[in-house]
């Protein structure tokens, strides 16, 4: 069976996330989206990890079912029922080769007992309640050394690698290569997640991760960002140890199929800038003028295609053989807003989508696997284009960068009309 995974996430107790990024939510949003198996994020901030017990039962083989009385009763046109992965994300601050690195580190559970061993001893290093995402002391390959003691099934991952400032391969504070991040321990390390800005392409690129599977999920600060990036994984049946051997492998009865992407570009870190001084430059751009920005003389942020750039031993043209493919999505409400020349967060476009998840077919059921035909017997013929467009990958990007989320147009206004009367192809 094929089951679509988004195992990074965070809840109310992390900074800057919204008040209904709880269990009941995320349940909820999941089925709206399409997806299998979520995370429950932050499972290390002591009072989520008491909720997750009170609210989640075990569905057995390490995955966890909402139980029916936190469930939001909502109707959703997909039946299926999502599970849940205990899951949660690190950041690991520590000096090494005299340098200050700060990296994002994700932690899968194998269960609720061995999430609660690596807890206890997270708790001797840092303040876990500080944050869902606490920030700790700890060299990465210790917390891996960490959850390799609590339980040797842990999955541990980098997270979003190509980020400025979090990534492991990060401009700012990141490493040059696999082995300098990992070190001894970099043949336990499976994978990379790509981040919102990279995408598996601009991953291949480093033949040092041809040994290493890449996965992307949302990093989702609110229910609605659910699956905005997920991994399609192919596994003989639903269970902790199945996804696990998935997301370490490209071959066999348990392993990835594809992953789902942002566009890079609009990831709020693909490009060079400064923010402030709203300064945007491509990689090209920034080596001609040194890397200084014009307007305030001080160095730009390095985005990710710079430093993929730097890094990368092959032409950006490198297509592997036999690895999993990926498709490029722009979220369903930013295409109908698009087509429909609404925003994407009006209440009109909100009911758009309700009525088409609540009566019709999931997300990703619209933007991946029907047919074009069968979604014009209930989509606007606009948003249908739309999401062919998507498809083909026929849409405007203009690159993020520090911090500044990028942007993805299905339509031009002179697309729009003519779609409009008919007359686009």
């Amino acid at each position: 069976m094929q089951l679509i995974c988004d195992l990074e996430i965070h809840t109310k107790y992390a900074r800057a996330c919204s008040k209904e990024s709880d269990l009941p939510h995320h349940h909820l949003w999941a089925r709206k989206k399409g997806i299998d198996v979520v995370g429950t994020g932050d499972f290390t901030h002591p009072v989520w990890f008491r909720e997750c017990g009170e609210q989640l039962e075990d569905a057995g083989e390490g995955l966890y079912r909402l139980k029916q009385v936190h469930r939001v009763p909502q109707h959703t046109a997909a039946s299926h029922d999502p599970l849940f992965m205990y899951t949660s994300e690190v950041a690991c601050i520590f000096s090494r080769g005299g340098k200050v690195r700060r990296v994002h580190v994700l932690l899968f559970a194998p269960s609720r007992e061995a999430a609660e061993r690596l807890n206890a001893l997270l708790g001797k290093v840092g303040k876990l309640a500080s944050d869902g995402r606490p920030i700790l002391g700890l060299d990465m390959i210790r917390m891996a050394e960490f959850a390799r003691d609590a339980d040797p099934d842990f999955l541990v991952v980098p997270a979003h690698v190509w980020t400025p400032w979090f990534g492991m391969y990060g401009s700012k504070s990141g490493f040059d290569s696999f082995e300098e991040a990992w070190g001894d321990m970099a043949s336990w390390i499976p994978a990379v997640e790509t981040g919102l800005s990279s995408d598996p392409p601009m991953n291949w690129r480093l033949p040092e991760l041809d040994g290493k599977t890449i996965i992307s999920f949302s990093d989702a600060h609110s229910p609605p960002n659910l699956g905005r990036e997920a991994t399609v994984v192919e596994v003989a049946a639903r269970s902790f140890h199945n996804i696990a051997h998935a997301l370490r492998s490209e071959a066999g009865e348990n392993r990835i199929i594809e992953t789902y992407e942002f566009f890079p570009e609009e990831g709020m870190y693909h490009y060079d800038g400064h923010r402030v001084c709203e300064v945007r430059w491509s990689p090209q751009e920034t080596r001609r003028k040194k890397g200084i920005c014009p307007k305030c003389g001080r160095p730009v942020t390095v985005g990710v295609m710079s430093r993929v750039e730097e890094l990368a031993d092959r032409e950006e043209e490198y297509k592997p053989r036999n690895r999993p493919g990926f498709r490029s999505l722009v979220p369903l409400p930013e295409i109908i807003g698009d087509g429909l020349e609404r925003g994407k967060h009006s209440k009109g476009v909100t009911a758009i989508y309700e009525t088409l998840v609540g009566a019709h077919a999931s997300e990703f059921d619209i933007l991946v696997k029907k047919p074009l035909d069968e979604l014009k017997a209930f989509l606007d013929p606009t948003v249908v284009t739309g999401i062919e467009r998507m498809r083909e990958g026929e849409v405007k990007k203009t690159p993020g960068y520090d911090g500044v989320y990028g942007s993805v147009e299905v339509f031009t206004e002179r697309d729009r009309k003519r779609v409009q009367q008919g007359s686009l192809f």
